[in-house]
């Protein structure tokens, strides 16, 4: 049976380009640190993906830190902050990801940020904790650039210079938003930045922690003087390269917005099509313009959504939901929850650059008897 991937916001298939990169990478073979030539000719590969990957966002290439991933990027970033203000809090809202919010609360209290019904984080409650004063003062804000599960961008701009007016260090989530939406994060200003190649098409296992010039935060991993002392470890420089390309492929042009406008398109041919089933809305902002290109969120009425993950695996086609047998979590999304929406009814869809007209039209051919399917067999319609 073919297979059609609908999960992209999970993670996007491996580009072409990025593939032929790691392959050409895997043939060097030197410590980057060493003044030989082996050395030096690894260096420069590092290097050049470097300098693309701050092309890529707006950066200088120095700002760029290279990490196994987003997640370590964040850990990264709270452990850092955190250590410059022991015992003060960190401000966080319930949208964030589990990562945000897990190495958060492992080193600080946590602040909670309330959350609008889209996901928008509100920005008076940010001022409302920015505001306070001694012990209580935030060590650190998080804003995600765009919420993973719901597509709904944050007001960054807008939170980012409020923090920076209160002289509080901010962190960026934008794994979700990188490679999907321009992110020029040097004109955002935030002190610190996580991105994930695989979200994009890159290769799975490299992110990146980008560092506002004059910053300075202790590491998180030691052991060596890798990334110029600010993450110790032997550079993965295979997927480095991968990232390189994946960065250099998107700064032709408009790459990133062409692909922006045809992801929008697939995502309200799907919208359109389990809209077009009685009692299927929207989780998240309802305007294609306030939420990531290639991604929609929905709410299923009269079926849990795990049974309708499973129907269309089985019709070929992969897709996410946010209960709790959708991944290695126990529990619920916590980023439903804290908009008030239940996350045992919702269905994320999410294209991108490998998608087809054959996917979608899979996906039309299988919904509607998925879902009424279920419906009937808990109305007892399958006795």
């Amino acid at each position: 049976m073919a297979r059609h991937y609908l999960d992209h916001a999970s993670t996007s298939p491996l580009r072409p380009e990025a593939r032929a990169a790691m392959v050409a990478a895997m043939d060097a073979c030197g410590d980057p640190g060493r003044v030989h030539e082996d050395g030096r000719a690894v260096r420069v590969l590092i290097e050049d993906a470097r300098e693309r990957v701050a092309h890529l966002v707006g950066v200088r290439p120095r700002q760029v830190v290279f990490t196994s991933g987003g997640t370590e990027a964040i850990n990264a970033a709270v452990f850092g902050v955190a250590r410059m203000a022991p015992g003060r809090p960190i401000a966080c809202a319930g949208v964030e990801h589990s990562a945000v919010r897990d190495a958060s609360a492992r080193a600080a209290p946590i602040v909670e940020l309330a959350v609008e019904r889209t996901g928008r984080i509100d920005t008076g409650s940010v001022s409302a904790a920015l505001g306070a004063r001694g012990a209580a003062r935030p060590a650190l804000v998080h804003c995600q650039w765009a919420n993973h599960e719901v597509g709904t961008i944050q007001p960054a701009h807008e939170i980012v210079a409020l923090c920076r007016a209160a002289d509080i260090p901010i962190h960026v989530d934008a794994c979700a938003a990188v490679g999907w939406v321009p992110t020029d994060l040097g004109a955002l200003g935030a002190d610190l930045v996580s991105i994930s190649a695989h979200k994009f098409g890159g290769p799975a296992g490299i992110g990146a922690l980008v560092i506002a010039p004059g910053n300075r935060y202790d590491p998180l991993m030691l052991g060596g003087q890798q990334e110029r002392a600010r993450r110790a470890g032997f550079e993965n420089a295979t997927a480095i390269a991968g990232f390189g390309a994946v960065a250099e492929l998107l700064l032709h042009g408009d790459r990133i917005e062409g692909e922006a406008r045809a992801n929008q398109v697939r995502v309200a041919q799907l919208l359109d099509i389990a809209q077009a089933v009685e009692g299927v809305s929207i989780v998240g902002d309802p305007d294609p313009d306030g939420r990531l290109p290639h991604l929609v969120c929905l709410g299923v009425d009269g079926v849990e959504a795990e049974p309708v993950v499973v129907g269309l695996d089985r019709a070929g086609i992969s897709v996410h939901s946010g209960s709790a047998c959708s991944s290695e979590s126990l529990e619920p999304s916590p980023v439903l929850a804290s908009m008030g929406v239940d996350p045992e009814k919702s269905l994320r869809l999410s294209v991108g650059w490998s998608t087809t007209d054959d996917d979608i039209g899979s996906f039309a051919a299988a919904f509607a008897g998925v879902v009424n399917g279920l419906r009937a067999l808990r109305n007892g319609g399958g006795r």
